[in-house]
């Protein structure tokens, strides 16, 4: 005969008691052509020796395309991927091209020629003139970058940070670093401010880039106006690589032309991309007729692991009521260690005769389809917490383990308060009353704290004790107690004295 018993979590786990080749040089000057590096002292023909200057700003000027393109480079072709960039350099004044009569379209661009076109670039939105910026620096004898170099270090765009390398190839980072600040930033509105910030800091775009990149920041301002969008559709960047004269041509374009510049379609809601399931570390092993705490908790991983709701057990002898309901407030107990899923309610159906019971856990006593709409409502509200604090940049990739649980727990303590009428069966005991509510008791703080932390991959659980329950966390090796509930005591800060307590001093607190 199958028999039915249902068990209310009660004060069972209710706040979990007991329970990157050489290029050359783009030195052109007016009508002058392009000189190469390979003359080591090659110098542009200045229309006159003014000495060092100081200009007067007197723009920004409009771009304006003044030159007629009628395939002035012979290395260039309609069909080039870069042919409507280039022919736009031309046209912009930006480039007349090289002294061979070709562009070097697939040329490594060097860093001298990134600081002229940058130079030229300025110039041309200070004056209306691609040479008037530089002109005012131009002396005898000079590389054919330094006049260029001056008038953007003039600028403060520039300093002296790329000394020895001005003849060497650029690399892509290198590149970034040259441009990001050569227009001032009203002229290269963040358009992908939140694309490219979640993307970064969720390691989902921009993977090849990080907090130790050198020019990291110049690279990640790029992809926000929409000046870069990767090489790939994960926005790969290889910030080591050589970047050629052709890639350079579009960058320079989109600097010019607002027009050409991308809109990332990058999706920054990553919710679609984590479960619940993704959270739990799943076991090797599957036990049907756990007896001890470490089968049960094997037992329910793997529930877990799968997204279900029900464990099914198989003790393969006659059971008895009274051993259900040891299973079923083990279960209860063990379940509680993961908080974050809400699960303190549950329900056994069994035969006495096999010992075959089917235990289902629910959100507080609710159906099934409740259950699996408060839990996708409190996973959605938390990766929207995430993204949004990533947004602001509270939350960053490189911080440690203990950095990323501190900004998690001031955000719970200041966004939540305690709820001193909860009941038993209140839903102020769960991760969604946090979220979505801003009440909860101590295993709703528990709960929707620890479930911010596994969004970061940081090992947790949910300890009981004296009625109480709060975080036991591995913050970057070693083992802390976090009690968010308790460091909400402030009216107006986060009480930090609960934060990575030593086991010691929280058994002084709260023992278990």
């Amino acid at each position: 005969m199958k028999k039915f018993l249902a068990l209310l979590i009660s004060v069972f786990l209710l706040c979990g008691t007991a329970l990157a080749t050489e290029a050359t040089v783009d030195s052109s000057v007016a009508a002058l052509p392009e000189v190469s590096t390979a003359v080591p002292d090659s110098v542009d023909s200045p229309t006159a020796d003014i000495g060092n200057a100081t200009l007067e700003v007197s723009g920004p000027y409009p771009f304006v395309r003044i030159y007629a393109y009628s395939g002035q480079f012979s290395d260039l072709r309609p069909e080039s991927t870069f042919y409507e960039n280039i022919t736009a350099l031309y046209e912009y004044g930006l480039s007349i091209g090289q002294k061979d009569g070709t562009y070097g379209v697939k040329a490594h661009a060097t860093v001298g020629q990134g600081i002229i076109f940058a130079g030229r670039l300025r110039s041309l939105y200070d004056h209306g003139d691609a040479e008037v910026g530089a002109a005012a620096f131009r002396t005898e004898g000079q590389r054919s970058y330094e006049a260029y170099l001056q008038y953007l270090q003039s600028l403060n765009i520039l300093g002296d940070e790329l000394d020895g390398q001005y003849f060497s190839t650029a690399s892509r980072a290198v590149m970034a670093h040259i441009l990001a600040r050569t227009l001032p930033e009203d002229a290269l509105p963040a358009i992908n401010h939140d694309a490219v910030t979640v993307g970064y800091a969720s390691r989902h775009f921009i993977q090849d880039v990080d907090d130790y990149t050198p020019y990291f920041q110049d690279i990640l301002a790029l992809y926000r106006s929409g000046i870069c969008q990767g090489v790939d559709s994960d926005g790969t960047f290889l910030p080591n690589d050589p970047i050629s004269r052709g890639a350079l041509a579009a960058m320079l374009t989109r600097m010019v032309d607002p027009s050409l510049r991308i809109t990332l379609l990058w999706d920054s809601d990553i919710s679609q991309d984590i479960t619940w399931s993704d959270l739990v570390d799943a076991p090797d092993t599957i036990p049907v007729a756990p007896s001890t705490d470490e089968e049960f908790d094997a037992a329910i991983r793997y529930m877990l692991s799968q997204d279900d709701l029900s464990l099914s057990l198989n003790y393969g002898r006659t059971v008895d009521s009274a051993f259900v309901s040891s299973v079923l407030q083990t279960c209860l107990r063990v379940i509680g260690r993961y908080s974050e899923n809400m699960l303190n309610y549950a329900t056994c159906s069994y035969y006495e005769r096999t010992g075959e019971m089917t235990v289902s856990f629910s959100v507080a006593g609710a159906s099934a389809d409740e259950t699996v709409a408060y839990r996708d409502a409190t996973l959605e509200a938390a990766l929207s917490v995430r993204s949004e604090l990533l947004a602001n940049g509270f939350l960053l990739p490189s911080m440690t383990e203990r950095e990323k649980a501190l900004v998690y727990f001031r955000w719970i303590c200041e966004n939540c308060s305690y709820d001193t009428e909860a009941e038993d069966t209140s839903l102020s005991h769960t991760a969604w009353s946090l979220f979505t509510q801003g009440l909860a008791v101590c295993d709703g703080y528990t709960g929707a704290y620890n479930l911010l932390l596994k969004l970061e991959d940081i090992d947790c659980y949910s300890l009981a004790g004296s009625g109480h329950a709060w975080t036991v966390a591995t913050l970057d090796g070693t083992e802390y107690h976090i009690d968010t509930t308790w460091g909400d005591s402030s009216s107006v800060f986060a009480n930090e004295l609960y934060f990575a307590m030593s086991p010691t001093l929280s058994y002084g607190f709260h023992p278990w």
